[in-house]
């Protein structure tokens, strides 16, 4: 069978289909992530203990909101948490990797940067689907959340698609920092946008200025969506532009900081 050939780059090397993209290497770097046993912690095991004290609190469990109850309001937020830091922590590993000399290695190969970023998300997502699997599972299993069947899913496939943009955020942070820093600046950087989102502390109790601020942070759009399906009301346009401009920012940061770490050989 003939093989279909390829264009070439500027070395004269052949680029495989995809840019190569490999399934075969996402399969592995999710095996070396999940070995990982303080990452799989603090993204699975802790989401769901922060929604166990939180989202079970009897003094407004049960109370209502939109078309569900907060104790559902608040599995879908520490989700999110969970999520978020799960694909930050994925796309961050690359520090690791610049360390070793792995991606100066990456030069002398036929793989484009968009297919490396993108084997990197892929990844990322993975981890990012058992954290909300996780804190979902928990609350099925508690009876506490209330809303309809369709909004779980609804709601947990956007919490997981939406999570994508933080994959992103953890490659640039990963280029960027040296590995000794990178999940430090992560971990606050991540407390700090889950404020200024209003994952944590609802905006209403901020000041107009502070409210006007969040709604320029990284979370705050994806935020805002993932809940819509349970609050309702009107929909704000804003928040799709909030994510999709922190996604070219942090997908166009991870692949420009690519190329001038590999051009360094």
């Amino acid at each position: 069978m003939t093989a279909t050939p390829g264009t070439l780059d500027q070395a004269g090397r052949t680029t495989p289909p995809l840019g190569g993209f490999s399934l075969a290497i996402v399969r592995l770097e999710v095996r070396r992530l999940l070995r990982n046993r303080r990452t799989v912690i603090f993204t699975v095991v802790f989401p769901v203990f922060f929604f166990l004290i939180f989202g079970l609190n009897s003094t407004y469990a049960d109370q209502r909101i939109g078309r569900g109850n907060e104790s559902a309001f608040v599995m879908i937020s520490m989700a999110l948490y969970g999520a978020v830091l799960a694909t930050s922590s994925g796309g961050a590993m690359v520090s690791v990797e610049r360390l070793s000399g792995w991606s100066r290695q990456l030069r002398i190969t036929p793989l484009r940067p968009a297919a490396y970023i993108a084997m990197k998300m892929a990844t990322s997502l993975v981890l990012g689907l058992a954290a909300v699997l996780a804190v979902y599972l928990a609350g099925i299993l508690t009876h506490k959340p209330s809303m309809p069947v369709g909004l779980w899913v609804a709601t947990a496939a956007a919490v997981w698609i939406g999570s994508l943009l933080f994959a992103a955020f953890g490659l640039c942070v990963g280029y960027l920092l040296p590995s000794e820093n990178v999940m430090q600046v992560i971990g606050f950087a991540l407390v700090l946008f889950s404020f200024g989102g209003g994952l944590f502390v609802p905006l209403s109790q901020f000041s107009h200025t502070l409210r006007m601020l969040a709604a320029y942070t990284p979370l705050y759009g994806l935020n805002q969506l993932v809940h819509y399906p349970l609050v309702q009301g009107a929909f704000d346009w804003t928040w799709v532009a909030n994510l999709v401009a922190w996604l070219v920012i942090f997908t166009g940061g991870a692949a420009w900081r690519f190329r001038r770490d590999t051009a360094r050989v």
